[in-house]
């Protein structure tokens, strides 16, 4: 079965293009490699290298680069007109950039900054700049709608200019996105632009947000999902992180406070038969049995979900 679902699966470069988990994690047949914040020029020559050698895509989480940006997300939603300009330009600096590696897709975070809602505790949730976050009661719907529908537009022409496709990370969410209907009307009208559903990132807001349900978001969105960022946390009772980014296994059990992962793939399969899952996971938390497991795992979990949907 995995012979038959790998080309659905990607592995992570994140800071380099390291060959040692090139070589232990990439399978032959494997659709591609995200890439971020590379340091230096030979990475990204390595990678373009290794993709044209064994016939790979390459998705690149923004930016490719490391230092072309102050931060590493794009700030496209900021109420400032100086920061909001200047995320666009690093962004179409960046694209132009890739055009020569003819990425298959390119990601962004959204909503960025991200808009909080008030109700929630987010003391656990990281961030690498306090400009990256806003309180639902400092940003309104209406700001969000216009700035979402220019962002959506622009993005879309950028897709279609360079070749590639644009794809939004959700991040923390709030009611803006998840009980309204102003996101998926956008993905409606530019559907070339999809998201990114990151399991840890969903169970963790699941677990700190009252207010916030990942398996009904999951089902809102799964149809409009590239890819899903997959890894395992675990929290203990007080919603206080033990593990992350470990790799998913079945012998994961959401009663000791592991995500559900396979409630999550399988609410995806429903909805998305062809979705790439990229694992986000620190793969030297196991052992090469162990990581082979996790990819086993998840092309069943694929396979019974797409024949139960």
């Amino acid at each position: 079965m995995l012979d038959v679902m790998k080309n659905r699966f990607m592995i992570g470069q994140y800071g380099s293009f390291d060959y040692n988990k090139y070589h232990r994690d990439f399978l032959p047949g494997f659709y591609g490699i995200e890439a971020c914040l590379f340091d230096s020029e030979q990475d990204i020559a390595n990678l373009a290298k290794e993709s044209q050698a064994a016939g790979f895509q390459i998705g690149v989480h923004f930016p490719l680069r490391a230092g072309v940006t102050a931060l590493r997300d794009a700030q496209f939603l900021s109420s400032d007109n100086a920061t909001r300009t200047q995320a666009y330009e690093d962004v179409e600096r960046e694209l132009a950039f890739l055009s020569a590696l003819k990425p298959s897709y390119v990601l962004f975070h959204y909503p960025k900054p991200v808009i909080l809602d008030d109700r929630a505790d987010w003391s656990g949730w990281r961030f690498d700049d306090p400009s990256e976050h806003v309180f639902e009661s400092a940003y309104s719907n209406e700001k969000f709608r216009e700035e979402s529908h220019a962002l959506f537009e622009w993005l879309s022409e950028q897709g279609r200019a360079y070749g590639f496709t644009p794809v939004l990370e959700f991040d923390a969410l709030n009611r803006y996105v998840y009980l309204t209907n102003e996101v998926e009307d956008l993905l409606g009208k530019h559907s070339n632009i999809k998201l990114c559903l990151d399991t840890a990132r969903l169970y963790l807001q699941d677990r700190i947000d009252p207010h916030f349900d990942a398996k009904t978001v999951i089902r809102k969105f799964a149809k409009h999902a590239e890819t899903i960022h997959l890894s395992n946390f675990q929290m203990d009772r007080n919603n206080k992180v033990i593990q992350k980014r470990v790799p998913v296994q079945p012998d994961l059990d959401p009663s000791e406070g592991w995500a559900p992962i396979a409630d999550y793939l399988q609410i995806i399969c429903a909805e998305n038969d062809r979705f790439k899952v990229m694992f986000e996971h620190q793969s030297q938390l196991v052992s090469d049995q162990e990581l082979y497991e996790c990819y086993r795992w998840v092309a069943e979990l694929i396979r019974s979900g797409r024949e139960a949907g």
